[in-house]
């Protein structure tokens, strides 16, 4: 079954739907088409042709996504670039060829001390640095953090290609 792009009544992309969704959307009459190509399918008396990209009627007011924490998403925020030495997969330390499985997260503020799992108080580090600081801050540690961790913005669903069935779709965090 091939997917339908919908865009908000702006033109910027909200989601993609199902077949299903996107003719019960046409038969409402809560949306319009945005392009020339469609998809044939057999309905019970006549082939239904629905549109790859439709289009709302009325604009729909989405509020902003904040991304979301987690220990995968502050590696990724990071790089998996250690934020007290720089290291990065591919870099050896100890004679050992890191690999991103060698990254880890750590709290600024030690979570024994009361610090919270934020995107402001994890940043990713490797193991010999995490090990170093142990529970203490980087003050305390005498170790220094090569950027200031912050809230990561979410951007938009973009779809790239020319057909539905070549559509590339990402959502960046």
């Amino acid at each position: 079954m091939t997917e339908v792009l919908l865009l908000n009544a702006s033109y910027e992309p909200l989601a993609v739907i199902t077949q299903r969704r996107a003719v019960t959307l046409l038969l409402k009459g809560r949306v319009e088409a945005a392009c020339t190509e469609a998809v044939e399918i057999q309905g019970a008396a006549s082939p239904l042709h629905i549109p790859t990209v439709i289009r709302l009627r009325r604009y729909v007011n989405v509020p902003r996504r904040r991304a979301r924490w987690s220990k995968r998403a502050v590696l990724q925020r990071d790089k998996y670039t250690c934020a007290y030495c720089g290291l990065r997969p591919g870099d050896s330390q100890r004679g050992e060829v890191l690999s991103r499985r060698n990254f880890t997260i750590d709290h600024i503020l030690p979570a024994s001390r009361g610090g919270k799992n934020s995107w402001g108080n994890t940043v990713c580090a490797c193991a010999a640095c995490n090990q170093r600081k142990g529970n203490r801050t980087p003050h305390e540690a005498n170790m220094k953090l090569l950027w200031e961790p912050k809230t990561p913005r979410v951007n938009y669903l973009v779809a790239s290609g020319e057909t539905p069935s070549t559509w590339k779709i990402y959502l960046e965090i």
